[in-house]
Formats: C-alpha cells, structure tokens, sequence
C-alpha cells in the first residue's frame, strides 16, 4: 500500500507532484445524479491556489481543473470521477542548491530512508501541491452534503502565533472567513494577524497557528464503534495534512481541566428533538455523531523552508550551512482552510454513505 488513498466507500486517491506534469485524484463512490461543474470546483481550488495574496507563496498557478471522467451533461454518472490539473510554473532550478541537503524538518531525510531516493524539487509528494487533489475531490463531497443533508462545513484561520480569534464558531459565515486574506472572521483581530506574517515574511521567516472546523447540521448516527470512530478518522483526516502536529475535537485538552458535572452534555427535549444543552463533546460520542454540531481544531507548525541561515548535514553527513530560496508561503494557514473544510467533507461523506449502506441492507 503506497498510503496514497483515503476513504472505504467514498474513495479518493491522489498523484503527482510539485515539479511533476500534473496533479490528480480519482473519486470512487460518488453517487450518480449529482449536479456538478468545473466552475464549483474550481471555486475551492482558487481558495487554496498559491499567489492569491501578499502572504502566500508567489508561484502563479492557475489550477485550472479537468473533469476527464465520471461527470456527463452537469452530472456525475456513478462511475470513477477523475480530475486533473496540470503545473504550469514550475521552477526546479529553484532547488538545485538544496540536492544534496537535508532541509530541517522536511521530509528529505525520511524520504531517501525510507524510498533510497527522493525528490529535491518542491519536496515531491511531501509537498502541500499534493493538497490540490484533496481540494478538488472536497468540493465534491461538500455539494452532496449540502445538497443532500443540509450539511455545512466552514473553516476558518483562530490563530496565528500568540494572536487568537475568539468569536464562537455557531457564528461564523462563510462571508465572514472569505472577507479578509487571512480567513480569519474576526476583522480586528485578522488585520494583526496579518501584521505579523507581513513581519515574519519580511525577516525571512515563518509562523504557525490553528484552524478551527465547525461541520453543522450532521445527523445522528454516523460514525463506527472502535476502530472508525467519527472522531477517530477526523483525526487522521486533518493530521495527514501537511504542517498538522495537533488536533483536538470539542473541548479537547481543556477538557481535563473541567470536572465531570461540568463537562457532561445533558440531554434535554427540544421542539420534539433530542439535544444536549451544551457541547464539550464537539458532536461525537461513543465515535458516532450526537446531531449537534461536530467542532474541532488543527494546530499546523511554522512552514519549515525559510530564508533564514540553518545548519544541517548534507547526504554524505557532513555539517553544512543553508539559506533556502523558492516560493514559500510564510504562513500555510490561509491556503490550508479549504483543505481542512475539504479533509472533513470527505470524512462525513464516507461515513453517510457507509450508514446509508447498513440502513440498506
């Protein structure tokens, strides 16, 4: 198994890479009847696509999307979907210098240890490019679980550094993340935030910071004891995006904090519905969904290339000096929303369908 797929019954596999042709996914399950167009794709992929703002990565990508199977007349035919964009500006001579290094905290060193080669361009399939597919197949998932269910899935940047938004995510609009570069639906607190990767930019560095998902309108029952727990597969979903090393549903570590007469959800009756008057739970007990809105947050570290001087060893294992050059956002932050909203729809998606198969059968 390469670990380029995702999914059971909603199936995504991604390929390519950043300094190869072209970057695809092929998406099998979908459902057929589906009204879809090149055009709604294409709107998630210009959220994440480099050289939208001042603070991300100058590369000019238009990624352009191809839908070259699956969808025919507006509408997705049951068959595997393929879609494909193809890299346009791509500079590998960029990377030359850093052939024979290993750059700190990228994936050079495990790669060669793990494959006895690997690509130096743009770091290969360990580059964030690769997040293009994810995006692409997303947006998908996102139109049947609106269209479907109701189901919404918004994202938005919380924090970036020691600076945090504290608006509660029931409130935040799609409006609100999409106002401002860095998508962060607080204005005050996202005109600093973009103050400091200005000022991180500008001194040849980088900063991290935590995106926070709300998926509301998810009905109860979705999700698998144990080992496919709801939140379980959430968790893999989001840490196998580049940059993650944190995830946290619901209240999450502050929870340990909280004793239990105040962290349980009651349960209460609500307009003939069943409902807990709080949610530290984040949506999900037992690994099944509650009905009440699942949240939770992603920490992603500071991007690892930067202009800055680093010591580090080269592939003969000699102490050697290093100024990175290329493209690099100093903040992945606002091109790794759609990503996130995109890893959560396929999740809830695979899992409707898996629930809709039992109910079935």
């Amino acid at each position: 198994m390469s670990g380029s797929s995702f999914g059971k019954l909603f199936k995504i596999t991604t390929c390519g890479e950043s300094h190869g042709g072209a970057v695809g996914v092929i998406i099998d399950g979908c459902p057929a009847g589906l009204e879809i167009t090149q055009e709604e794709i294409q709107y998630e992929l210009d959220r994440r696509k480099p050289g939208q703002s001042a603070i991300t990565t100058p590369r000019s990508e238009n990624d352009t999307i191809h839908i070259m199977s699956g969808v025919f007349d507006g509408k997705t035919t049951g068959t595997p979907i393929l879609l494909m964009a193809y890299n346009k500006d791509q500079r590998s001579e960029d990377y030359d210098h850093l052939k024979n290094v290993f750059r700190p905290s990228h994936a050079d060193f495990t790669y060669l240890m793990k494959y006895g080669m690997r690509d130096y361009r743009g770091s290969g399939r360990a580059s964030a490019r690769e997040t293009l597919a994810r995006v692409a197949a997303g947006a998908i998932a996102k139109k049947y679980l609106q269209r479907e269910l109701g189901i919404e899935v918004i994202s938005y940047v919380e924090q970036v550094g020691g600076i945090k938004a504290y608006i509660p995510h029931h409130l935040v609009t799609a409006d609100q993340v999409e106002s401002n570069i860095i998508r962060c639906p607080d204005s005050d607190v996202a005109d600093a935030m973009i103050k400091l990767v200005e000022e991180v930019r500008d001194d040849g560095d980088s900063i991290g910071g935590v995106i926070k998902c709300v998926i509301r309108n998810v009905p109860a029952g979705l999700g698998e004891p144990v080992f496919d727990r709801l939140q379980a597969d959430l968790a893999k979903a989001m840490l196998s995006i580049n940059a993650t090393k944190g995830f946290e549903i619901g209240s999450g570590f502050a929870g340990v904090e909280m004793r239990g007469s105040v962290h349980n959800d009651p349960f209460v009756l609500e307009d003939g519905a069943i409902r807990t008057l709080t949610n530290y739970a984040g949506g999900v007990l037992g690994g099944i969904s509650s009905g009440e809105d699942i949240y939770f947050r992603v920490a992603f570290k500071s991007v690892s290339t930067i202009s800055k001087l680093q010591h580090t060893l080269d592939v003969d294992y000699n102490q050697v000096e290093l100024i990175a050059h290329g493209r690099h956002d100093p903040c992945v932050l606002p091109r790794a929303v759609p990503v996130v909203d995109a890893m959560a729809a396929l999740v809830i998606m695979d899992h409707y369908l898996r629930n809709k198969a039992y109910a079935q059968g």
